[in-house]
């Protein structure tokens, strides 16, 4: 579906990214890997995820709150495959406290790994793209660009400002080929939720089944964690033909969250 196009994924080395790099990469793109991380066990997911799809997978350590590494990241993918033809920001990171104690240095850091990132990100990437005439970019936001919580102002106002940032480019990019997308999760069974799960289960002594249903679940009807392959099937989908006229859109994946 995606042979000879290239795809960057930004905090690609485990979770999130990680599942929709491996998607893309079975749907025959080249990926440029993006992350922190030992050195040896990223070597491995690199060539596991080259090895399971006969993709070329490489890997790029770029911070990407950082505007240069952000820049030299899109151009030593278009270097080494000749385009980027996907763009998936994914990276993101989380502080929760009340907005009257909020620090703000974590403020400043969660704006600059999600809001800021993706903004420079697009930016590197757009005139390739528009030289081609084809570009699908795709930022992953969260249910949290949609709706927000108690104790995540920055996180909040990030995701809802990469909402904006995503419809002002579809409309910017709406007669060049190129679709601007957001993937809004619910929660998601990764590892760090894995590890907010034992701490709330430590807080609240409850059991692991009670703290999954009745505190991280409580807000999503069906009681279940969304997965990462159906984010990555999403992602994968809103990447093909099939889905050129879908821009400017921001996409639940939420589990109902955002129906009520």
């Amino acid at each position: 579906m995606l042979k000879n196009k290239t795809s960057i994924v930004t905090g690609s080395t485990s979770g999130i990214g990680l599942g929709m790099a491996r998607a893309l990469a079975k749907a025959g793109a080249n990926v440029m890997l993006n992350g922190f991380g030992d050195a040896t066990a990223i070597e491995t997911i690199r060539r596991e995820l080259a090895a399971e799809s006969g993709a070329r997978v490489l890997h790029h350590a770029a911070d990407v709150t950082q505007a240069g590494e952000v820049a030299a990241l899109v151009a030593a993918t278009e270097h080494a495959f000749g385009a980027v033809d996907i763009l998936v920001n994914n990276a993101g990171i989380q502080f929760v406290a009340p907005v009257d104690e909020f620090p703000e240095d974590k403020w400043t850091a969660i704006q600059n790994t999600i809001l800021n990132a993706s903004f420079h990100a697009i930016k590197a990437a757009l005139p390739g793209m528009k030289r081609r005439n084809w570009g699908r970019i795709i930022n992953l936001v969260s249910v949290h660009g949609l709706v927000a919580s108690p104790f995540k102002s920055a996180y909040v106002a990030a995701k809802h400002g990469q909402i904006g940032l995503t419809k002002t480019v579809a409309l910017e990019v709406a007669e060049t080929g190129i679709t601007c997308n957001a993937i809004c999760p619910g929660y998601v069974l990764t590892p760090l939720v894995e590890g907010q799960i034992e701490s709330q289960a430590m807080m609240h002594n409850l059991p692991r089944d009670r703290v999954v249903r009745e505190v991280m679940l409580a807000v999503q009807p069906t009681k279940r964690f969304v997965e990462v392959e159906d984010i990555a099937a999403l992602a994968v989908f809103l990447c093909s033909d099939a889905a050129k006229s879908i821009t400017g859109a921001a996409i639940p994946i939420d589990g109902g969250w955002t129906a009520r």
